[in-house]
């Protein structure tokens, strides 16, 4: 019998340690938090200014959500707030940022209107005030590009999960007490290093030529006319800074400008007598450095060959008035002859060109337009843009509402026509006279497709100047392009102004978990461990009996007991 009943204890013992082993993968899994969903995130730009830090300067995410429904002064020091902009509150915000308030972090959750993907119009579907939305935009992202701040800030787009989430959150910071490990909830976790330094950034310059036509063939001896659009942008989320407008809209009317000319120019009957230089500058958000450094190479003979250059800047979201900005007197003959010139063909076009004078301090380096750099270096000079102000620092310069969206086609192609029956009755002298050299339906008419094809490229691809390589895929299109319709086209590689320091991590991935509160598991652990209890003194028992079971907690003999 000794053998069977040993065998059957065994038998029950194993049962036993299989069913302690089930309990503590139940108290494990309990322990765990579940999943709900993984989504994209971008983080505010990190940077700094002359050595003053700006922007987000963390990157790595772990504490419980929240929304904006706390009492001001509330702790969130644990927190990650999630504010959809379209609810976005300044003063909240103004409130944790600028007056540093203790946050754990913030996620601003953008309409899928804003994701570079999406190339439907702004009216398309979407029930809020598009003019409101993007002045909330603006003054958030001015706001947070200008501050400090010691948390990390995300940018996420809506979609069914994040939005279910969001519900739930609100749901329960309706109580005022923010959601936390005892309380349970959601859990936000971005992994990701350190943040570092960008090492050397670079910004490149691209430029090609249309020689002109000239009786001894020496066509270096001829005026040149410089075309220059600065291609890279800045804005608060650099992964998605795409800057269709500023200046996604310049690029395009170059390029357009030069396929247009180079027809003109192959043909030796219609060559004008003037070079045209295109530049595709970088640089152009931190005091148009690309474009200083360019001119900067240029020797003193071709310096002095430009007879006027024209730079353009944010021409494809404008409706009825474009503004030529200079820096030289209106009096100024040059400066006469380049308005007049523009305003004739866009009172042909059907809408107004003004004219805005502004004089540089030469002894400030900041630089408010592209044309600014020529006029530092006595060259004849210009803007072209829907902008009537100049803009401030990091302002305007392919922010987040700055998208595929916001863009009007048919400004994109006015602004085409525009510059080029301009330049071309410079060209060929025909100031002054109704003569449409790039007519409609004529092989020098604008081709919409191209402008199209161009847009859409320029509109899903960041271009934030320190995150660029010197043979990034945009740069290599950009030069392709170019290429296609001018000769001798090179790249200028030149290292960014010391004053400006980046830093890495764009865009990282964000978990959401729900878990449980501390409260719950505790009481699901004593009822765990009390049946635990029940069925292993029930098993001793059947096994044992119940003198067997007594004797197990029966305090063991002392040792003088022992001897006796």
């Amino acid at each position: 019998m000794a053998a069977p009943r040993k065998a059957r204890e065994g038998e029950v013992f194993e049962s036993v340690y299989s069913v302690i082993a089930l309990v503590f993968v139940l108290v494990a899994c309990v322990e765990l938090v579940d999943g709900v969903a993984v989504v994209d995130v971008y983080r505010l730009i990190q940077y700094d200014l002359a050595g003053v830090p700006f922007g987000s300067r963390l990157a790595s995410l772990n504490h419980h959500a929240g929304s904006s429904l706390f009492a001001p002064g509330t702790d969130l020091s644990r927190t990650v707030v999630m504010i959809p902009v379209r609810e976005v509150n300044i003063t909240f915000i103004r409130e944790y940022v600028v007056q540093r308030q203790p946050l754990g972090g913030l996620i601003f959750l953008l309409p899928r209107m804003f994701s570079p993907e999406n190339k439907d119009s702004m009216g398309g579907g979407d029930d809020f005030d598009k003019d409101l939305m993007k002045n909330i935009l603006v003054e958030l992202e001015q706001l947070l590009v200008h501050a400090n701040i010691p948390y990390p800030v995300y940018f996420a787009f809506e979609d069914d999960n994040i939005n279910a989430v969001l519900v739930d959150v609100k749901r329960n910071d309706a109580t005022g007490q923010p959601a936390t490990a005892t309380t349970g909830g959601y859990k936000l976790v971005v992994s990701a290093p350190e943040p570092r330094k960008l090492a050397s950034p670079t910004v490149t310059n691209i430029q090609g030529w249309l020689p002109g036509l000239k009786a001894d063939g020496d066509s270096t001896q001829l005026p040149t006319i410089a075309i220059v659009a600065s291609y890279d942008t800045f804005g608060a989320a650099p992964a998605l800074s795409v800057g269709s407008d500023s200046n996604g809209s310049g690029v395009v009317v170059l390029l357009e400008l030069a396929r247009l000319f180079s027809l003109l120019y192959s043909n030796p009957k219609t060559r004008g007598r003037y070079n045209l230089l295109f530049g595709l500058t970088s640089g152009g958000p931190y005091n148009y450095n690309g474009t200083h450094k360019w001119l900067s190479s240029f020797d003193q003979r071709l310096r002095e060959s430009i007879d006027y250059a024209i730079c353009l800047n944010s021409i494809g979201s404008w409706d009825n008035e474009l503004w030529i900005h200079v820096s030289k007197p209106p009096e100024n003959a040059y400066i006469k002859q380049i308005f007049e010139g523009f305003s004739n063909v866009a009172e042909e076009l059907g809408f107004k060109v003004g004219l805005k004078h502004k004089k540089i301090n030469i002894s400030n380096s900041r630089v408010a337009w592209e044309h600014e750099q020529f006029s530092r270096l006595r060259v004849t000079a210009a803007t072209l843009s829907e902008l009537s102000v100049a803009p401030e620092l990091l302002e305007s310069t392919g922010g987040l509402v700055d998208n595929r969206h916001i863009l009007n086609e048919a400004a994109v192609i006015r602004s085409v026509k525009l510059v080029a029956e301009s330049l071309a009755r410079h060209i060929y002298g025909y100031q002054g006279k109704n003569v449409n050299i790039f007519a409609d339906n004529s092989s020098l008419t604008v081709n919409p497709s191209y402008i199209a094809s161009l847009l859409n490229l320029l509109s899903r691809t960041p271009r934030v100047a320190p995150f660029l390589s010197k043979n990034d895929p945009l740069i290599m299109a950009l030069k392709k392009e170019l290429g296609d319709h001018t000769i001798d086209v090179n790249l200028q590689h030149e290292a960014l102004d010391g004053m400006f320091t980046f830093y890495d991590s764009t865009k990282a991935w964000l978990s959401i978990y729900q878990v449980a509160s501390v409260t719950f598991d505790l009481l699901l652990l004593l009822v765990l461990g009390s049946y635990l209890i029940m069925l292993f003194s029930f098993l001793v028992i059947t096994t044992r009996g119940l003198d067997d079971l007594i004797s197990l907690f029966r305090r063991p003999p002392s040792r003088k007991v022992k001897a006796a």
